[in-house]
């Protein structure tokens, strides 16, 4: 009997989501809980598992459309079996030696791997795919096609060599150089490798579009800079890490400390930490951190919550798993929504300097870059010390030039001397 694939209840808020990519194809057998197809929405990506156990035997919504709340985008039967998929499996007699895959195999093809085959002359059977359930990925389908083709057999010389005279070298396509010839073969040849590719924008994507668009457009940003001595943290790290690994399991990073001064900074500086909601300004006097993350579909912002009563060990664990499960696109949606202030780690991925954008309605956000080592004077002196460039953008609207370079050299300070953390001093 069929049974029918809604799209869930996710969140309050969201009414309509875009269909991510299907984990089974129609024929496929599922598992009960058997995660089936994603779901994305604006906010994360979640997983709709089968209902029961049986067999997929109708898609009505593929990657890329969109489905409201509550749709059915396809059905499973349970009274099947994976025995029931069309499928012959003897060849006839007069089939081609090389053995075919079923029909359904070029549901299994995305549409960029379908282009290469064409290309290539190839068809779906021909290929195995890689990707979830087997589907044929554009990947699959250049490695397939990668191989060269046996040339034809060229037909003998019509006039054989004369005995002991070498033969005649073979004429190339461009024997005689002629103005702009060259030029248009070589952009021929460059031409076959320019293809384009269209996907549609995931719901996440759209939303950070618009969101960062919108704090452009409705927010007076200002960014101030400072350069933070990173000598203190370095050695505290070394000092402890071992201890620190060995009795909580983590790590000890620089993210830690980097919350814990942003806590102390809020406090100094409730501006920062505050919102304008109409006409009227909204301090906060809770701190919820978020930590920009990569994900796998885009750029996540989880939420450390009440970071003021975390200790380091806390701070370091809640963002390694935000970490692990941004990957796997396993971030809750209540986990992205209610943050008062950011920190966002251009430095992982090489950034020296940025102006990061404000995530509305939060008033600032602070980057961190890459750590170098660099000359600076120290007590007469020039040194090398590892340095690291910090920024802080904020809501003009809402904090003052003064609060907002206040707020970056408290944070300064307290990385400098991480005793002034503890201290509160």
């Amino acid at each position: 009997m069929p049974v029918e694939l809604k799209v869930p209840e996710i969140g309050e808020s969201i009414r309509e989501v875009q269909i991510g990519q299907w984990r089974k194809a129609v024929g496929d057998s599922a598992d009960k809980d058997e995660n089936l197809v994603e779901i994305e929405t604006d906010k994360a990506t979640v997983d709709l598992p089968a209902p029961v156990a049986g067999v997929i035997t109708q898609m009505l919504k593929k990657q890329g459309e969109t489905a409201a709340v509550g749709e059915v985008i396809g059905y499973i039967d349970e009274s099947s079996t994976a025995a029931a998929k069309p499928a012959a499996q003897a060849p006839d007699a007069g089939a081609a030696a090389a053995p075919a895959k079923s029909s359904g195999d070029s549901a299994r093809v995305m549409p960029s791997a379908a282009r290469v085959l064409a290309e290539k002359g190839l068809s779906p059977g021909q290929v195995d795919g890689s990707g979830p359930g087997g589907r044929v990925l554009k990947e699959d389908a250049q490695r397939a096609g990668a191989a060269p083709a046996k040339a034809p057999p060229t037909a003998p010389s019509k006039a054989s060599p004369a005995p002991g005279k070498p033969a005649a070298a073979p004429k190339t396509a461009l024997v005689k150089s002629e103005p702009g010839r060259s030029a248009r073969h070589a952009m021929s040849a460059n031409q076959a490798g320019r293809e384009e590719e269209i996907v549609p924008m995931t719901p996440m994507r759209r939303t950070i579009a618009e969101r960062l668009v919108d704090a452009q457009h409705n927010a007076a940003l200002l960014t101030t800079f400072n350069e933070i001595d990173m000598t203190e943290i370095m050695e505290l790290r070394k000092k402890h890490r071992d201890v620190f690994q060995e009795r909580y399991g983590i790590k000890l990073g620089f993210m830690s400390f980097f919350v814990k001064a942003c806590v102390d900074a809020l406090k100094l500086v409730p501006q920062v930490n505050a919102e304008i909601r109409e006409n009227n300004i909204v301090y906060k006097n809770y701190y919820d951190i978020g930590i920009a993350v990569g994900g796998g579909k885009g750029l996540v912002v989880p939420v450390i919550r009440n970071a003021d009563y975390l200790s380091f060990a806390e701070i370091e664990m809640t963002i390694g798993d935000f970490g692990r499960r941004a990957q796997d696109n396993k971030i809750k949606l209540e986990e992205l929504q209610g943050g008062t202030f950011t920190i966002s780690n251009g430095g992982v991925y090489g950034s020296l300097l940025s102006t990061p954008i404000v995530n509305p309605p939060q008033s600032g956000i602070l980057g961190l870059h890459a750590i170098q080592d660099r000359p600076v004077a120290r007590n007469g002196q020039v040194v090398i010390r590892p340095m690291m460039y910090v920024a802080l953008t904020y809501d003009h609207r809402i904090v003052d030039g003064r609060e907002g370079v206040t707020f970056l050299k408290r944070i300064k300070d307290a990385i400098e001397e991480p005793s002034r953390i503890l201290l509160e001093v």
